[in-house]
């Protein structure tokens, strides 16, 4: 066999030139150009006097901020554990081997592709007070008051995690579904042999096999629950009052309604900073290597 020369490993570099350029433009220098926008005080036209920590003082010493950063840490504690049971049981079903699989896997996955706009907009016709469809059915079934889905805070949470839960679900539900048809039969059958139930296998076998793709999802759901937003400020623009208003939805409005693009960036950098604190307990947990696969 020829051995490669230094020659032979420049080679791949013109093929990788235009993407390297492109990644060290739209996602290197953003994120160094927004730890330099958090000293400085920085509107959108200009920068500003630098302050130096000022801003990460601030955020920390601002009740609004805590308030949002709450909104956010209980819709991931809400969403993410139900979000992996959900998906491992709509999995489940999707990989029975039944005439309607085809049916269970493009149910499941088709909300998934659907743009948060979309989704936004069939939450709010559903969920309307009066003409709702989710209140005329309740109504067909007996249930007499009219909730206000949307305009009470305890109803708006349960609409916006329904309604994530249905949008996103699909996602996680493909991983859990690859990662079972990866199980080899002959577990199942050794198992058949030595006379075990559907019940034991599912908890001696299945379960312990899909452990690994169950961590990986669930370091995905949590930072993905906490960079929540999109469908937050369609549906319910944070309210009522500022009770749904989660982190991401916090500094947007700091930096691109109130213009003070520092103190936003100094927002950006705390919750960067809670997110890689998370992602290292979650590797850490995963084994001695830190291997989620």
């Amino acid at each position: 066999m020829k051995k490669l020369t230094w020659k032979d490993d420049l080679r791949p570099i013109p093929f990788l030139l235009a993407f390297f350029v492109a990644y060290v433009l739209f996602t290197i220098y953003p994120i160094f150009k927004g730890m330099q926008m958090s000293f400085f005080n920085w509107t959108l036209i200009e920068q500003q006097e630098f302050i130096g920590l000022t801003h990460y003082i601030d955020v920390l010493s601002d009740p609004n901020f805590w308030e949002a950063f709450g909104n956010t840490a209980l819709f991931v504690l809400l969403s993410t554990p139900t979000m992996v049971v959900l998906a491992l049981m709509l999995a489940l079903m999707a990989n029975l081997n039944t005439k309607l699989q085809t049916f269970f896997r493009g149910s499941f996955f088709i909300p998934s592709i659907l743009s948060v706009s979309v989704i936004s907009f069939v939450a709010i016709f559903m969920l309307q007070p009066y003409t709702g469809v989710v209140n005329n059915i309740l109504q067909a079934v007996g249930f007499n008051s009219e909730p206000f889905w949307l305009a009470t805070p305890s109803l708006a949470w349960v609409s916006i995690i329904a309604v994530t839960l249905w949008w996103t679900v699909g996602f996680n539900m493909i991983l859990f579904l690859t990662a079972l048809q990866g199980i080899p039969d002959d577990l199942y059958e050794a198992a058949e042999v030595d006379g075990a139930t559907r019940q034991q296998m599912f908890w001696r076998i299945t379960l312990p096999q899909l452990m690994p793709i169950g961590r990986l999802i669930l370091l995905l759901q949590v930072l993905a629950s906490f960079k929540v937003f999109a469908q937050i400020l369609l549906i319910t623009d944070g309210g009522p009052g500022t009770s749904t208003r989660p982190i991401i939805l916090y500094i947007y409005e700091m930096g691109f309604q109130r213009y003070d693009l520092g103190y936003a960036a100094a927002m950006s950098y705390l919750l960067f900073m809670v997110l890689l604190v998370l992602s290292v307990i979650q590797l850490r947990l995963g084994g001695k290597e830190g291997r989620m696969l």
